[in-house]
């Protein structure tokens, strides 16, 4: 039979509560969990919103995270070999500029075609969108988080403690869907992993010299003098 708890079985519009939460009959607050479904790659999200259009949930709250480099506008950071850092400097207003484009990130999060009642949509549309309206497509994705029922994003999204804590995703109690899952293992070791050169080595040990000569906190720099030796 049709499901009751989502907003397909009735046709109506979806509970706009940004919580995320529904009274039980005894007055405590039910959490209703998101969905994250992580993929390998931005290409496999973008099928399978295309897929998502195909179903019986296609007007479900829904939103893509991914990473500037897909999502950036920006005319100047759009096209920078270092475009996080770039757009941090200009929410900072470090040089005295600011982002017009992240100042019209609700023009675009509230606009009706992303809106449930219409069809599921792709990073393409999204992007295509936010030039239209001269609006962040970035940021409009994560504010869109909030009242989505279903979260597409990249494996490292989920597994990367770090990229976690800055997109302000919260797993506990969600329900998490990975596709394609044997490639876990290769994904969650990038995720701890960091790759130095010799030059960086040869500078650090170099630093190390200098604070183990000066005897500045002498046995914590020597072991980690002794492991860039090693590596060299």
């Amino acid at each position: 039979g049709p499901c009751t708890e989502c907003p397909c079985s009735s046709g109506k519009e979806p509970d706009k509560d940004p919580s995320h939460t529904k009274k039980k009959e005894n007055g405590d607050r039910l959490c209703i969990p998101k969905i994250f479904f992580g993929t390998r790659t931005h290409k496999q999200i973008t099928q399978i919103s295309r897929e998502l259009k195909r179903t019986a949930y296609s007007c479900v709250p829904m939103t893509i995270l991914s990473s500037r480099d897909y999502t950036c506008i920006h005319p100047v950071v759009s096209n920078s070999s270092n475009r996080n850092e770039m757009c941090v400097e200009l929410l900072e207003g470090k040089h005295g500029k600011s982002c017009s484009y992240y100042h019209g990130v609700h023009k675009l999060s509230e606009h009706h075609a992303l809106q449930p009642v219409y069809q599921a949509w792709d990073i393409e549309d999204l992007v295509s969108l936010g030039r239209r309206l001269r609006a962040c497509p970035y940021f409009a994705a994560r504010e869109l988080m909030v009242g989505a029922d279903i979260v597409f994003c990249p494996y490292n999204y989920l597994l990367d403690p770090q990229i976690r804590d800055s997109m302000d995703i919260k797993l506990k109690d969600q329900v998490v869907i990975l596709d394609e899952a044997h490639n876990i293992e290769d994904c969650a070791r990038e995720s701890v992993s960091y790759g130095v050169t010799e030059s960086q080595l040869r500078a650090a040990r170099e630093e190390l010299d200098f604070m183990v000569n000066n005897d500045i906190r002498q046995k914590h720099h020597e072991p980690l003098r002794a492991v860039c030796c090693s590596l060299i």
